[in-house]
């Protein structure tokens, strides 16, 4: 009796263990590690909020259900390299980043799966294979190509008088302002534009880059997209509306400040959109499987306060299909 007795508590025991082993299991929280661009999460407002509100609606809580590893490495190269593999040694369940960031993602780790936003070519910067099937550990979204930089040209020349000279404002330390000069200057050639790019790899810079375009006689200016442009917005419309040059931004934050124009998706929603990606590939979905998103709608932004102050009238035209209209 007393052998069976032991028996039988000794297979209670394990079949307890095993059973709070795998509540243990079924209870483990997934971590998300986020490679940020600026220095802090109060820099990357609105999108830190953003990503955090997307995470929200599909039923994840911070300290609850999921947690988050969020790196800021304020736009310097060796801090990106160094978090991006801090972040990877934490083998979290999935990697996010931005433009830059998810580049020093991709080579710290071929393993974890990856979610970017705001990538201009995934393909041409060898992140995935193709739009459709990336076949690799990272997927996301897309927000740029040709016809959003010859869309942006065309704004500028309907409501510039007599445009011919544009710059572009670009960070050359960042991997994709190549891409970008590329793209707008084969647009620009199409629409009978100048175009020339002007470089500032620093706060420090920017005041001279905008000088130099004075000097080489451009009349407008349109921004690269990127981590600086971003943390950098507000400087940009007071730079130019000094000089008189008219600025077009590329979403509605890089707007708000004061450009004349702004043309591009809602990057807002674009981080809710990064949130559900994750979501997937926690839910067991391979990265590799699921297609780059792109946005399928755009939005123009008007500043008539901007215009008056440049002495620009916007053709009626323009403002109809306006979505917002400051002023």
């Amino acid at each position: 009796m007393q052998r069976r007795k032991f028996l039988t508590f000794v297979s209670g025991a394990v079949a307890a263990s095993s059973g709070i082993a795998r509540a243990q299991q079924a209870r483990k929280v997934p971590v998300v590690g986020y490679l940020w661009h600026a220095g802090s999460a109060q820099e990357e407002h609105p999108y830190f909020g953003a990503l955090l509100e997307g995470f929200s609606r599909l039923g994840y809580n911070e300290g609850r259900n999921i947690r988050f590893e969020h790196r800021f490495p304020d736009e310097t190269a060796a801090r990106f390299k160094s978090m991006a593999e801090e972040l990877v040694s934490l083998n979290p369940d999935v990697l996010m980043g931005g433009s830059i960031s998810s580049a020093y993602l991709k080579n710290a780790t071929a393993k974890i799966p990856i979610v970017f936003m705001f990538i201009p070519d995934p393909v041409g910067m060898k992140l995935v294979d193709s739009l459709a099937r990336p076949g690799r550990n990272v997927t996301g979204l897309s927000n740029f190509g040709k016809d959003v930089a010859a869309k942006r040209l065309q704004l500028l020349k309907e409501v510039v008088p007599g445009l011919s000279r544009v710059a572009m404002l670009i960070n050359s330390n960042q991997a994709t302002a190549r891409m970008y000069v590329e793209v707008t200057r084969a647009a620009a050639l199409e629409l009978g534009l100048s175009f020339q790019p002007f470089d500032a790899r620093s706060r420090d810079e920017l005041e001279p880059a905008f000088d130099a375009m004075v000097k080489a006689g451009m009349q407008a200016v349109v921004l690269a997209q990127g981590g600086t442009a971003f943390v950098w917005r507000a400087d940009y419309p007071k730079l130019a509306l000094q000089r008189r040059l008219a600025l077009c931004a590329f979403s509605r934050e890089t707007f708000e400040p004061g450009a004349l124009l702004a043309y591009g998706p809602d990057q807002l929603e674009m981080v809710h959109r990064s949130a559900a990606i994750a979501d997937k590939i926690l839910r067991g979905t391979k990265p590799g499987d699921i297609p780059v998103e792109q946005p399928s709608s755009f939005e123009l932004l008007v500043n008539l306060n901007t215009a008056k102050a440049l002495g620009i009238v916007i053709p009626p035209a323009i403002l109809i299909r306006a979505a917002g209209i400051v002023g």
